[in-house]
């Protein structure tokens, strides 16, 4: 099964015990984050199963020219959210234990606008 969500990607933050009473931005986001994707996931009937494929579709920086941003559209992108803490926003947000997935695949690429595919493998 295959599910496209409308969203930004965001990486998972690196979290500390006092991040359950300070409420850093950078936390609430991903938390933020983390709902509308379990959300999306319910309504559009996908249940994740223990072999994924994830494609994540970042948005260009605004400060970006148009020619630049035009060059750049479906290319891979290499900017600075690492791959790894995308996948893991996602198997965190989806999963209660995710130990139980054992395959995965990734990829991230330049869009107009922010998005993440998944797929049951």
């Amino acid at each position: 099964m295959l599910i496209e969500i409308e969203i930004d990607p965001v990486a998972k933050p690196r979290q500390t015990r006092s991040d359950r009473w300070k409420k850093r931005p950078v936390v609430l986001r991903y938390r933020a984050f983390a709902d509308q994707l379990r959300q999306a996931c319910l309504r559009g009937k996908f249940f994740p199963s223990n072999e994924l494929s994830m494609e994540f579709y970042l948005p260009m920086p605004k400060s970006w020219s148009k020619k630049r941003k035009i060059e750049m559209l479906g290319q891979p992108s290499q900017g600075r959210k690492d791959v790894d803490n995308l996948v893991k926003s996602v198997l965190d947000a989806l999963f209660a234990e995710d130990c139980t997935v054992w395959n995965i695949s990734a990829k991230k690429y330049w869009a107009e606008t922010g998005s993440i595919r998944l797929e049951n493998l």
